[in-house]
């Protein structure tokens, strides 16, 4: 099997399971090196009524081809943040794909509640975790990806598109990633790293699962469930795209915006691991006749061209040499 990561070097962040599990995997699968970072270990699991750990990620990860290295990070916690990469540089002479897929929300989001009844403290644990772990991250990362030949930071969602997310907290925290992808990739303008946002579809997580009380071999018995989950995705759709995306030489044509497993694999060429080729949008419109408008090539030239402030500081973001970066 091809092997077009075969010598890059990945962190996934938020790997112990979901979708952070299924990138590092696929990323592996590739030929990468994977960090896989979370804060679940052997002998000491940080939530409650899961039993998955980063070490059993980063053996999947080298199980799949590629190396997986287990470390334990809590990336709301800078001097954690800041000894990863710390390690890496020691370890390694560049990064060059950062994915930050940190949630740490399920347990903190209400669904069932108003913003005005909503626990406050729950939703800024939300942000924190999601969002400014995200930053934290993507920060200290910097350095060594921009020693890299190309470097990548990939920013998990969930949704490609602006229609709300049913509570406040959530639908804040999942546009604010894709927002911060945008965000880095204006500042990164000048520097060969290319940031972008991703989201899967209706994803079959360890969790998820679980909910439905199937498993991974007889998970269409879900769907008497849910009708929807006919057109579900391991975490390994969302993997292959992301790893689709780190072997595209011209990736940097697609900085700034929100790309969706499925859009991905149809323009990549590949499958689920089970053979399939779910496309979530196109169940959508059979199943409920509308057709949601995603943050396409059209939405982002529209409404993300350059903003006033951009074009009245015309030598705005500042390049390697005016900043004092250098590789």
């Amino acid at each position: 099997m091809s092997k077009p990561l075969q010598g890059k070097i990945a962190v996934v962040t938020g790997a112990t399971r979901g979708a952070g599990r299924g990138i590092a995997c696929m990323l592996g699968e590739a030929g990468a090196t994977v960090y896989c970072t979370g804060r679940s270990v052997r002998g000491r699991i940080a939530t409650a009524g899961r039993s998955e750990t980063i070490e059993e990620t980063a053996e999947m990860v080298t199980a799949h081809g590629g190396e997986g290295i287990a470390v334990k990070v809590d990336h709301t916690v800078e001097s954690e943040v800041v000894a990863l990469f710390e390690r890496i540089a020691e370890e390694r002479p560049h990064l060059d794909i950062l994915v930050n897929d940190v949630w740490g929300g399920d347990a903190l989001t209400e669904w069932s509640k108003m913003f005005w009844e909503l626990d406050i403290e729950k939703g800024m644990t939300m942000f924190h975790r999601a969002v400014h772990g995200h930053i934290l991250t993507s920060r200290h990362a910097f350095p060594l990806l921009a020693k890299a030949d190309h470097g990548l930071i990939v920013e998990v969602t969930d949704g490609d598109h602006m229609g709300y997310r049913l509570n406040l907290y959530y639908d804040l925290v999942k546009t604010a990633v894709i927002r911060l992808a945008f965000g880095m990739s204006r500042e990164l303008a000048k520097y060969p790293i290319t940031a972008l946002a991703v989201t899967p579809g209706f994803l079959r997580s360890e969790a998820m699962l679980d909910h439905f009380g199937v498993t991974e071999e007889n998970w269409r018995d879900g769907v008497a469930k849910d009708p929807h989950f006919i057109a579900s995705e391991t975490p390994f759709y969302v993997g292959r795209a992301i790893a689709a995306l780190a072997a595209d030489p011209n990736v940097a044509a697609k900085a700034g915006r929100v790309f969706s497993s499925w859009d991905l694999a149809l323009e990549y060429d590949f499958v689920d691991v089970d053979g399939r080729q779910p496309i979530w949008s196109r169940h959508l419109l059979e199943t409920t006749g509308q057709n949601f408008v995603a943050c396409d090539e059209a939405f982002y030239d529209k409404y993300c061209s350059d903003g006033p402030l951009e074009t009245l500081f015309s030598d705005w973001p500042p390049g390697p040499e005016s900043s004092g970066d250098r590789k």
